[in-house]
């Protein structure tokens, strides 16, 4: 009962979230890759109508999305939503394995209740409403450093190097491996990432040529950075009265949060799965623009805390993880949305920036393990 409950609730969040984003991306990758491959227009200048909001990915993604040419979008919305659950699915198993093994419950029932958190969580939920890709990014990205980097394999970095070529920002995770003295690896993600890019380059030359010097460096394509969703350092700088230095103070936030980031890194090169957590959490702060469903990146961190409820005497970090959840999870900063806003703005408006300033600074990380580690036995 307690599961079919914990289900029902999973179930109707994201059916008020998708009541109200009504895979709103989804349709705009169709919409795109229909006008690209079927009409014959520049991808880069179709707009979904009466909105700024058109492809902002590099041509590779639109390779990849291709086949929506001639699928009919309730098979794409079909699609995007089982992978979103699948690859939520993966990454509990992956990462809350040995958690869910000494919940002292069945093994399919933790397995499930676990699942329906995950589902519940605002990002995911978000990611699944909107039909965005973060999800897969995710987990491919996950699979490269837990069953590629942390057991030394030949392809490591391949993944990484992928998921980048289809969207950018993991490629915060090259930088990962370039701090921690993973050079192949690094040459792994950094040929793989190139490789995508020239060949989609050869098959699509105007699509690349308008995208690495236009459209790439088009913000209004994305919307306005003050817009409450974007929940980076940018964004939060964006809503404070700084016009005159705000990008000035943003590269002083970056520089220092790239510094505290590494400088942990540094002392526990080889906690691959602590490397994963922080490094979704700091690509999340630095990014120019981090959407709420951007923050599916968090996950590895919040599993990581909340393991030392189990596995350590300190369990501060399991109550961080748990209060980022909980009030994350809550839809709350969304209150201060629109004008008149309520009292406590600036701690309002940014709950996902200071929790994932908090979970920089707070992540366990330095257990050491040998380079073969079995991906199970990670929070072991």
């Amino acid at each position: 009962m307690t599961l079919i409950i914990s289900a029902l609730a999973a179930a109707g969040l994201v059916l008020v979230a998708e009541s109200r984003n009504e895979f709103f991306d989804s349709k705009v990758y169709y919409g795109a890759v229909q006008y690209w491959f079927r009409d014959g227009g520049m991808v880069y200048d179709w707009l979904r109508v009466d909105t700024p909001y058109g492809f902002t990915y590099p041509p590779f993604a639109g390779l990849v999305m291709s086949p929506m040419a001639v699928l009919p979008f309730p098979m794409v919305v079909v699609l995007a939503s089982i992978g979103t659950v699948v690859t939520a699915g993966l990454l509990v198993w992956w990462l809350a394995g040995p958690l869910l093994r000494r919940s002292g419950q069945p093994l399919w029932f933790a397995f499930g209740i676990a699942l329906c958190v995950v589902m519940s969580f605002e990002p995911v939920r978000e990611t699944f409403s909107f039909g965005q890709v973060n999800m897969l990014l995710l987990t491919v990205v996950a699979a490269d450093m837990l069953f590629g980097v942390a057991r030394g394999r030949w392809w490591a970095g391949a993944g990484i190097g992928l998921a980048t070529a289809v969207k950018l920002t993991p490629g915060v995770f090259i930088l990962y491996l370039l701090v921690t003295r993973r050079w192949r690896e690094a040459g792994t993600a950094i040929g793989a990432a190139t490789g995508a890019t020239v060949l989609a380059g050869a098959l699509f030359p105007d699509e690349s040529r308008e995208f690495w010097t236009s459209a790439l460096w088009d913000t209004n394509r994305v919307g306005s950075l003050s817009f409450l969703s974007n929940q980076s350092e940018r964004g939060m700088l964006a809503r404070l009265p700084l016009d005159a230095v705000e990008s000035k103070v943003w590269a002083v936030c970056v520089l220092l949060t790239l510094a505290g980031w590494a400088w942990r890194l540094w002392r526990a090169p080889d906690d691959v799965v602590g490397g994963l957590a922080l490094t979704g959490v700091l690509g999340c702060l630095i990014s120019p623009v981090t959407w709420i469903h951007h923050c599916v990146w968090l996950i590895p961190a919040l599993i990581r805390c909340l393991a030392t409820l189990w596995t350590a005497a300190d369990r501060r970090p399991a109550y961080l993880a748990i209060a980022a959840y909980l009030l994350m999870t809550s839809h709350l900063t969304w209150v201060w949305e629109n004008r008149p806003r309520p009292p406590l703005e600036l701690l309002g408006s940014n709950i996902y920036v200071w929790f994932s300033l908090a979970l920089l600074i707070w992540t366990p990380v330095g257990a050491r393990r040998p380079a073969a580690v079995q991906p199970e036995r990670i929070l072991a």
